[in-house]
C-alpha cells in the first residue's frame, strides 16, 4: 500500500515528520481523512484532534486549535496554530485550564468576551478529552 508523507507544523517547531497511512483532521465542515493519492487540496481545520496512523498502524492522537492542511503527490502538510501529542498533554494543567476558561466565561461583561472565553474553553477541553484518551488514544 502507498503511503502518505506527513509534516504536523506549529510556529514553533515540527511535532511530526515521517510516513503515514493516513492522516485525519477535524474539518470546518467536518472532519476528512487524508489517504495516499488523495486529490490536492488545500483546507482549513478547526480546535479537535488529529489522528497519524503512522506506517506500523500506530494512531496517534494530537490535540489542535486549528490551521490549515495542504496535500500535493502523496505529500500531507499541515500548518497548525497550536498541534500537540496526547503524549506531552499535562493532564492537572488542562484542567486548570478548564476551570480558569469556564470561570471567564462566566464573568464576560460583553459578547465578545464572552466568545473568547468560550473558545478558550473548547481549547482546553479538547486538550483533556485527547489527555485522558475519550478521543483516541495510542493503540
Amino acid at each position: 500500500m502507498a503511503n502518505l508523507f506527513v509534516e504536523l507544523v506549529a510556529p514553533d517547531r515540527k511535532v511530526y515528520q515521517g510516513e503515514a497511512e493516513s492522516v485525519r483532521v477535524p474539518g470546518v465542515e467536518g472532519s476528512f481523512t487524508i489517504l495516499a493519492n488523495h486529490a490536492p487540496m488545500i483546507a482549513a481545520f478547526e480546535v479537535g484532534p488529529i489522528f497519524v496512523t503512522s506506517s506500523d498502524g500506530e494512531r496517534i492522537a494530537y490535540a489542535t486549535s486549528g490551521g490549515f492542511i495542504e496535500v500535493v503527490d502523496n505529500r500531507v502538510t499541515v500548518l497548525a496554530e497550536t498541534v500537540e501529542p496526547a503524549t506531552e498533554i499535562d493532564v492537572e494543567r488542562a484542567r486548570a485550564a478548564e476551570e480558569r476558561a469556564k470561570q471567564s466565561v462566566s464573568s464576560a461583561l460583553d459578547d465578545a468576551q464572552r466568545e473568547e472565553a468560550s473558545a478558550a474553553l473548547e481549547r482546553a477541553r479538547n486538550r483533556l478529552r485527547i489527555a485522558v484518551g475519550q478521543i483516541g488514544s495510542r493503540n
